[in-house]
C-alpha cells in the first residue's frame, strides 16, 4: 500500500509509519554527511563532527537526508552522480523497506558544486526587481539538480535586512518585506516547478541580530517581527506551498528559534497551514545546549527541538539518534511527537516519488551540464539587469572612445570578487588551491579590455582587500595607482568586497563589520585616485552597501554591483560602454556617511532625520529603489481607474473606499530619451495617522516596463485594502479606517505623485488568507 503511487502521499506515509519499528522511525529523522572532511570549514563550528556516526552505521534501518554529496569537495557532474548512486544504493540496502534518503544541496548562487554556473548572489537578484527572471533562474537551477538526483535545495534566504553591517546581507533579497516576498516566492515557484523542494530560511529574525553579529540575539519587537520579518515566509508558505523551512540560529526575546513551539508549530503549521518538513540549520539542535543553554546536553536539546517542531536534524545525526531512542523508550519523549515528525518526512518522500515501487538510485542517466548555454544566458541577463547606475551627473557615461583607461582597485582583477560566499569557488575551493575555478569568469579588468579593444588599458591594484592572509593596511601601491590615473583619459576605480566564510572575507557568513566604510584602505585609495584622475568612474562590487556618498560626489559617475556572478565582469563593462542600458534598482539604500546602524528606509518618522532631536542624520546617499539609466522616464497621469465598492464618484479626492475594497491605480510611463530602456515604477503606501507608528513609506507594488525611445505605456496597479494592513497593539493584523496615501514614484526618495484614499468602515481584522500582492498590468499607451 505505501509504495502505490496511485494513493495520496499522506495515506501512503501513514501506512508505512504503521509498519515501522521505533528504531526505523527514528532513522528517518537523521542525516549523514559522507566525506564531510573534504571541504574544510564550510559551516559554523564544524568541529561538532567529532560525534558523527560513520556512514555505514548511520544508514542502518534507514536515513532521512544525505548532505551535500556534490557540494562538499570538488567533483565532476558524472563522478558526483556515480557517488550519489553508490550512497543511495547503500541506504536502500540497509533498511528492510528499501527507502532512499532525501538528498539536499546548497543552491543560493547556483548549484553549489564544481564546474556549475555561478549566478549573481541573491542581493543582485533583488537589484533586478524582476520576479520572472528569478523564477526562470530557479527553474533552470532546479532542473540541473533534479537531473542528477537532488531532491531539496537549501534556498532561498528570506531574511529582511535590518542592519547593513551583518555579513549575510549579500545572501538576502534586500530590506523591504514586499520586495523580498515577491522575489522569494518566485524562487520557490521556480525551484519547485522542477521537482526540487525549496527551503526558506532562516525562520525567523536572524537578520535582526544585535550589533549585526552572526547568531547574536534578535533585537526586534513583536510588531516589527510580525510586519517586517514574517511576511516573506508567510507568502512562501501560503501562496508558494514551499516544501521545507529551516530554523534560524538566533533567539528572539530569549527563546531560540529551534526551541520555539509558538513559531515552528503554532504559527507555521496551525495558523499558516504549512504541511512540509522543518529542517534544522546545521548543528542548530546541538547549539540549543552548547550555545543557547536551554538544554543541559544533546539529548535534552533533541527533546526540545522535536517538541518545538524540527523534523529533521542536519547535517548529520546527533541528538536525533540514540539519545532520541532512549528518551522515547523511557517516556521523556512521547511517541506521538516521534510519529508526527516521521509522518511528515515520509509524506515528503512519497511526494518526491521516493516510496514508489521500483525506485532505482541509478535512474538518473541523462547527460549533465551544470554550466550550459541556457545557464550562461540566464546568468548574463541577471547580471546585466542587476547593475545599478547610482550617479552620472557629469554625463561621463557611457564612455565613448577613450584612448587610455586606468583600471584601479583590488577588486578589478579578482574573479572571486564577483561571487557570493555560497558559490562553490568561494565556499569550497579555498581549501583546494591547486584547482581552477571550474567556470570561465572574466574579471572586470578582463572585460574592460574586451569591451574597449582600441583603448590602452593600464592596471594597478593600489591596495589589498582586507581579508585573512592579506595586509589591508598596506598603502604602498597607492602612489603607482595615482600615477596611472593621472596619465589616463578615464579612470575606473573598482573597489568593494571579496566574500568568504567566518572571517575569511569582507562579506559573507560570519564576516560582519563594525562600520560601513570601505574595507581596508580602499577609501584612501579612492580619494587619492579621484583627486588625480582627469575623469573617474567609481565601481563598487560588494555584498553589502557601503557609505560611499562622499566618494560618489567626487567621482564623475558611480556604479553599484552586488556580486554579479560569472557574467558580472562583462555586465559591468557593458554598462560602462553603453552596450547595456542599466536597469538595476537598489534593494538596499546606500547609507550616508553619518548614518548610524541599524537603519533602513522602512522606518517611522523618528527613525529618519529629526532636526533638533538628534545630531545623527540617517538620510541615505542613495535611496531604496534608486537607479538611473542612459535615458529618462516620466510617470504622469496618475489617477484612480476604479475603486471596487467605492462610495462616491471614482476619481474624487480623496477616493472613498470601504475597508474591504480595492483601488485600481493607473499611470502613464514614458521613455523621453533617445534609446530603449526599462523603467521600474514603484508604488508606496503612507499611513499618516494610525493606532501605532507606521513607516513613512512602505513598498506595496512594482513592475518593470520596457520602453522604446519615445514610447508610452499604461501601467495599472490593483491595490486591495489588505495591503494597508498592519499589526496592532493587540498583535492582531488589521485594516484600519482612515486616510492613507498611495505614491507612485521611481524610488523611495522620489516625491512622485500621490493619491489620497480614505478607508471607510469599522476596523477589519485579517489573517493569512488576506491579499498579499498587488497585481500589475501593462497596456499600450
Amino acid at each position: 500500500m505505501w509504495n502505490d503511487p496511485a494513493l495520496p502521499a499522506p495515506v501512503r506515509a501513514q501506512a508505512l509509519l504503521d509498519a515501522m519499528t521505533e528504531a526505523e522511525k527514528i532513522r528517518q529523522l537523521g542525516s549523514s554527511w559522507p566525506g564531510h572532511d573534504a571541504g574544510g570549514d564550510v559551516a559554523p563550528m564544524q568541529e561538532t563532527f567529532q560525534d558523527a556516526e560513520p556512514f555505514e552505521k548511520a544508514v542502518v534501518d534507514g536515513l532521512g537526508h544525505l548532505t551535500r554529496v556534490f557540494g562538499t569537495g570538488p567533483i565532476t557532474a558524472e563522478a558526483g552522480r556515480e557517488r550519489l548512486t553508490e550512497l543511495q544504493t547503500q541506504v536502500v540496502a540497509a533498511n528492510r523497506f528499501g527507502i532512499p534518503a532525501i538528498t539536499h544541496e546548497e543552491c543560493l548562487t547556483g548549484f553549489t558544486t564544481w564546474q556549475a554556473t555561478v549566478y549573481p548572489t541573491a542581493l543582485a537578484w533583488a537589484a533586478t526587481w524582476d520576479p520572472d527572471l528569478v523564477r526562470q533562474m530557479a527553474g533552470a537551477l532546479g532542473a540541473d539538480m533534479a537531473g542528477v538526483g537532488i531532491h531539496q535545495g537549501l534556498a532561498p534566504v528570506l531574511d529582511v535586512v535590518r542592519d547593513y553591517r551583518w555579513g549575510r546581507v549579500e545572501e538576502t533579497l534586500g530590506e523591504d518585506p514586499y520586495l523580498v516576498s515577491e522575489l522569494g516566492l518566485a524562487y520557490v515557484q521556480g525551484l519547485q516547478s522542477a521537482g526540487v523542494v525549496a527551503t526558506v530560511k532562516h525562520f525567523a529574525g536572524y537578520s535582526t541580530s544585535r550589533a549585526a553579529r552572526n547568531h547574536a540575539p534578535a533585537a526586534v519587537g513583536p510588531r516589527e517581527f510580525a510586519d517586517v520579518i514574517l511576511p516573506p515566509f508567510e507568502k512562501a508558505v501560503v501562496h508558494g506551498r514551499v516544501g521545507s523551512v529551516m530554523n534560524a540560529y538566533n533567539d528572539v526575546d530569549g527563546v531560540p528559534c529551534g526551541a520555539d513551539d509558538n513559531l515552528l508549530t503554532q504559527l507555521l503549521r496551525d495558523t499558516w497551514g504549512f504541511t512540509g518538513t522543518v529542517v534544522s540549520d546545521y548543528w542548530s539542535i546541538a547549539f540549543l545546549a552548547s550555545m543557547h543553554h536551554v538544554a543541559a546536553d544533546i539529548p535534552g536539546a533533541a527533546r526540545v527541538a522535536l517538541q518545538a517542531g524540527i523534523d529533521i536534524e542536519l547535517p548529520h545525526t546527533s541528538g536525533y539518534g540514540e539519545p532520541l531512542r532512549e528518551m522515547v523508550q523511557d517516556g521523556r519523549v512521547p511517541t506521538y511527537l516521534l510519529d508526527r515528525a516521521v509522518l511528515r518526512v515520509l509524506t515528503q518522500k512519497a511526494e518526491l516519488g521516493l516510496l514508489d515501487h521500483g525506485w532505482n538510485p541509478a535512474q538518473y542517466t541523462a547527460p549533465a551540464d551544470f554550466n550550459s548555454p541556457r545557464n550562461h544566458d540566464i546568468a548574463r541577463r541577471m547580471a546585466e539587469e542587476s547593475v545599478v547606475l547610482l550617479d552620472n551627473s557629469a554625463g561621463l557615461l557611457p564612455l565613448t572612445g577613450p584612448r587610455s583607461i586606468a583600471v584601479i582597485g583590488p577588486v578589478a582583477d579578482d574573479a572571486q570578487c564577483l561571487f557570493g560566499c555560497y558559490s562553490f569557488p568561494n565556499h569550497v575551493l579555498p581549501h583546494h588551491p591547486e584547482l581552477s575555478l571550474g567556470v570561465e569568469a572574466p574579471t572586470v579588468l578582463d572585460a574592460v579590455r574586451q569591451e574597449f579593444p582600441h583603448a590602452t588599458v593600464h592596471y594597478a591594484a593600489g591596495c589589498h582587500i582586507t581579508d585573512a592572509g592579506r595586509n589591508g593596511d598596506d598603502r604602498s601601491g597607492i602612489e603607482a595607482a595615482v600615477a596611472a590615473a593621472a596619465a589616463a583619459d578615464v579612470t575606473l576605480l573598482v573597489v568593494g568586497d571579496r566574500s568568504g566564510m567566518f572571517g575569511h572575507g569582507t562579506s559573507g557568513e560570519g564576516c560582519d563589520v563594525a562600520t560601513l566604510q570601505l574595507p581596508g584602505v580602499q577609501g584612501e585609495l579612492v580619494q587619492a585616485v579621484v583627486a588625480a584622475a582627469k575623469q573617474a568612474v567609481l565601481v563598487v562590487v560588494s555584498g553589502r552597501p557601503y557609505a560611499i556618498g562622499r566618494y560618489a560626489e567626487q567621482a564623475d559617475a558611480t556604479l553599484q554591483a552586488f556580486f554579479p556572478g560569472q557574467e558580472g565582469g562583462a555586465a559591468i563593462a557593458g554598462v560602462l560602454s553603453g552596450r547595456i542600458n542599466p536597469s538595476g534598482r537598489l534593494p538596499v539604500q546606500i547609507p550616508g556617511d553619518a548614518a548610524g546602524q541599524p537603519g533602513t528606509y522602512l522606518a517611522s518618522p523618528l527613525a529618519l532625520r529629526s532636526d533638533g532631536v538628534s545630531n545623527i542624520d540617517p538620510t541615505p546617499a542613495f535611496p531604496f529603489g534608486h537607479g538611473l539609466a542612459y535615458t529618462a522616464f516620466t510617470i504622469t497621469d496618475v489617477h484612480v481607474l476604479g475603486a471596487v465598492g467605492a462610495v462616491g464618484s471614482v476619481g474624487a479626492v480623496p477616493v472613498l473606499v470601504p475597508v474591504d475594497g480595492l483601488v485600481a491605480v493607473s499611470a502613464t510611463v514614458t521613455n523621453t530619451g533617445d534609446r530603449a530602456g526599462t523603467a521600474v515604477p514603484q508604488l508606496y503606501l503612507t499611513d499618516p495617522v494610525a493606532s501605532v507608528t507606521r513607516p513613512v513609506r512602505q513598498l506595496i507594488g512594482f513592475t518593470r516596463v520596457d520602453l522604446a525611445p519615445g514610447e508610452t505605456r499604461t501601467v495599472q496597479f490593483e491595490v486591495h485594502t489588505d495591503m494597508t494592513s498592519f499589526t496592532g497593539r493587540d498583535l492582531r493584523r488589521r485594516v484600519e479606517p482612515g486616510h492613507v496615501v498611495l505614491r507612485l514614484a521611481q524610488s523611495a526618495g522620489d516625491p512622485g505623485t500621490t493619491i489620497q484614499v480614505t478607508l471607510e468602515g469599522d476596523t477589519r481584522f485579517v489573517d493569512q488568507t488576506r491579499t498579499m500582492s498587488t497585481p500589475t498590468a501593462l497596456l499600450p499607451g
